[in-house]
């Protein structure tokens, strides 16, 4: 078992365009949203408008349809505003967090141990999570704009396993965090959740599914992959790295508390009206042309509940 860093992200459907095509596909997605302020003009930089272009295959009028229910979600949900104390009771198991280690490739990881669930609240979950996906893209490198998911099944069992917030999940992420997702580990998963993966597996885009690999520490190309992958001194034992300091709650706490304010940094760097983000970093600035097949939405929540 191997994998190919280039191909995982690929269908073999997609459009290649020039950076130049690319750019005039920006440029129409813009003409056609209008004018925007505040926030959205923060979130639809160019990179983000890309992403939601290459997640429709390049499709002006489609990815103009789903930027636009991103915004009206974002407007209404408002995922950036989530502070840590909202959610910290969802965290205290270690069930999601974001590690301190990034794989070779710049990219941020997000640990998940579903059999760690400690919650029956579909709603909380998706709270958590969504908080999870914008610490994790607040904290990705500025050349870079996808993440890492390494879900742990250590303990994993049939009451870990609900449809509801699957589907819940892949709508969340699959139509709002378009081209997120660089690869998605699952780690030592049980025979009887193969079945599951395969009922679920409509629920997920084409590009998504592709983007996840099964891998099993009693496999012996298992170590390769993931020292392809991870420097093994940073990356946890429970994934065959070298650490095996855990997860400690308080200390994840304080990193989490740190960002927030961060976060409240990003979000307030522009009230005044605008089509047309200010230039500078921000949390999606990626250049265009770039690998357009090295991309992904994501895919299903691997959380259990009831």
């Amino acid at each position: 078992m191997s994998v190919d860093l280039n191909k995982t992200a690929s269908n073999g459907r997609e459009k290649v365009l020039t950076s130049q095509e690319q750019q005039a596909k920006i440029n129409e997605v813009r003409r056609l949203i209008g004018p925007l302020s505040g926030k959205s003009s923060v979130y639809c930089s160019d990179a983000s408008i890309s992403r939601h272009l290459r997640a429709r295959n390049w499709n002006v009028n489609k990815a103009v349809k789903m930027l636009e229910q991103t915004l009206k979600w974002r407007a209404s949900y408002k995922p950036e505003e989530i502070q840590w104390e909202e959610v910290s009771h969802e965290a205290e198991t270690g069930k999601i967090y974001r590690s301190n280690y990034i794989d070779k490739h710049g990219r941020t990881v997000l640990v998940m141990r579903p059999s760690r669930q400690n919650s029956k609240s579909t709603k909380e979950q998706i709270k958590y999570l969504v908080y999870c996906m914008e610490n994790a893209i607040l904290n990705l490198p500025p050349d870079q704009e996808q993440m890492v998911w390494l879900i742990d099944f250590e303990g994993f069992n049939l009451t870990n396993i609900s449809v509801k917030l699957t589907r819940e999940t892949a709508h969340v992420l699959q139509d709002h965090y378009p081209e997120r997702l660089g690869l998605a580990i699952l780690f030592n998963p049980p025979k009887f959740f193969e079945p599951f993966f395969m009922m679920v597996k409509p629920l997920l885009e084409r590009k998504t599914y592709n983007k996840v690999k099964f891998v099993y520490s009693d496999d012996q190309s298992t170590k390769k992959i993931m020292e392809d992958l991870f420097d093994m001194d940073s990356l946890e034992s429970a994934f065959g790295g070298n650490d095996v300091t855990g997860f400690d709650i308080s200390k994840y706490a304080e990193r989490m508390k740190e960002d927030d304010e961060k976060m409240l940094s990003f979000w307030t760097k522009t009230d005044s009206p605008s089509s047309v983000p200010k230039a500078g970093p921000s949390l999606d600035s990626i250049k265009l042309g770039s690998d357009p097949d090295a991309s992904d939405q994501n895919t299903t929540n691997f959380t259990s509940a009831p």
